[in-house]
């Protein structure tokens, strides 16, 4: 369901903002032009290796003060080999296969992938995972008890009652990229209501996680472009609003 909120103007910085969210735009597009000039995109890669990170896998989009999310499964970071590289990369999973084989780190995996189909609506590399198996169990014992939070992760449900607060993108790389609370989403920003073929896209880091953890930063405000020039800085009430409901 959308969420509807008051515009507001203003923020920190929006045109350095607006200019990175469309150095990313022309990176993604460039990304998925040469994919489909190479034809690749429809490819069928053979993967093994083992799971460094289990989060979910969500897109926002976003339309000026609006939002809504698409809950689209699990992203798992490999450290491995694809195809014929050895390298670490994302796969993107399905919520069943998470459900039945309830991954974690330490697990050693295989299976076989595609490339996305547009990059600029994913932030996993591969997806349409087929024959999905588990090689070795080897995942930690127990939950951790302290920041960054590992083992299984819960149903996306649950993501989705909790709500999220925005997360710096140096606190997600440096801390947070292998805790099962942190998601880095791909965003489509429809920029005019009334041409909804004009869009953005960009990538945004959120937490899920306590709120007392020790290694949350919020970072800068996020800044949403609209139609003729406007724009919408998401203030700090709207993470407040969306995680009252929970204490920690």
């Amino acid at each position: 369901m959308a969420t509807k909120r008051k515009a507001v103007e203003g923020g920190t910085k929006p045109k350095e903002a607006l200019r990175l969210s469309r150095e990313e735009e022309r990176a993604r597009i460039l990304e998925l032009v040469t994919r489909l000039a190479r034809g690749k995109e429809k490819r069928t890669f053979s993967w093994q290796g083992r799971v460094t990170s289990v989060q979910p896998r969500i897109r926002l989009t976003r339309s000026f003060d609006q939002s809504s999310h698409t809950y689209l499964g699990y992203a798992l970071r490999i450290d491995g080999t694809i195809g014929d590289d050895k390298r670490e990369f994302w796969v993107g999973i399905g919520g069943a296969a998470h459900a039945k084989h309830r991954l974690e780190i330490g697990v050693l995996a295989s299976g076989e992938c595609q490339f996305v189909s547009d990059p600029r609506l994913e932030t996993v590399e591969y997806y349409k995972v087929a024959r999905l198996k588990i090689e070795e169990s080897t995942g930690s014992p127990e939950p951790s008890s302290s920041p960054p939070w590992r083992g299984v992760p819960p149903e996306l449900p649950l993501y989705r009652e909790r709500g999220h607060r925005r997360l710096a993108p140096q606190t997600y790389t440096a801390s947070c990229s292998s805790c099962k609370w942190g998601c880095n989403m791909a965003v489509e920003m429809i920029i005019d209501q009334w041409n909804p073929t004009n869009r953005r896209y960009r990538t945004e880091t959120f937490c899920y996680g306590p709120k007392s953890c020790s290694l949350y930063k919020a970072g800068p405000k996020r800044v949403v472009p609209g139609r003729k020039g406007m724009r919408w800085v998401e203030e700090d009430w709207v993470d407040e609003e969306a995680t009252s409901h929970r204490e920690d």
